[in-house]
């Protein structure tokens, strides 16, 4: 049991690390049309990112998929782009509706699959050549799930300060998240380009 504390710590601390930012911004982007009532959504949201990326992370650290880390490490901020710069197209009648924003659990479950991929080179390096890693991925993914609802969690919280209690206007919070967020994937992308 002592094993499976210590990768769900690192599943729970690689997330909630400020250098891995990222994977931090990435979620942020997924929540920012959400409101603090939507609390059940969004946590479906971020497990879907969760099956999506340990599907990958189980299948690189197999070495059953291998993918040039340069080229993950250019996607990551590509997906966080692509998210939040969605996000300035949702209109406010959307935000309001109690149905489930169906582009939003397609972009974490597939997205997840990149940011897997991203994670596997982190993982790797931590098991080595050990030959039984299911209890090992599975702490580790329990471990991001929930650094990731920890996020989402005090974002809601912050949203509902700013939208509920200063009545800033739920569109004027989504575009200035979002626009905030497609920025630092601008510069990521910029950063990690491989060609």
């Amino acid at each position: 049991m002592s094993n499976f504390k210590v990768y769900f710590d690192l599943g729970f601390e690689h997330i909630l690390d400020v250098k891995g930012y990222d994977h931090i911004l990435f979620i942020l982007a997924l929540a920012a049309v959400y409101l603090i009532r939507d609390w059940k959504k969004v946590i479906i949201l971020v497990t879907a990112f969760t099956i999506g990326h340990s599907i990958t992370l189980a299948l690189s650290t197999l070495n059953y998929v291998v993918i040039k880390p340069e080229l993950i490490e250019f996607l990551i901020p590509v997906t966080i782009f692509i998210t939040a710069f969605a996000n300035l197209f949702k209109k406010e009648r959307n935000l309001k509706q109690s149905g489930p924003m169906q582009l939003n659990y397609i972009f974490a479950l597939v997205f997840g699959l990149i940011h897997g991929l991203g994670f596997s080179n982190y993982l790797k390096s931590l098991l080595g050549k050990n030959s039984s890693i299911v209890m090992e991925l599975l702490a580790f993914n329990i471990g991001l799930e929930v650094g990731q609802i920890i996020i989402v969690i005090c974002f809601l919280i912050i949203s509902f300060i700013f939208i509920d209690l200063f009545g800033l206007k739920r569109r004027d919070w989504v575009l200035i998240i979002s626009s905030a967020i497609a920025g630092i994937a601008i510069t990521l992308m910029l950063e990690t380009k491989f060609w």
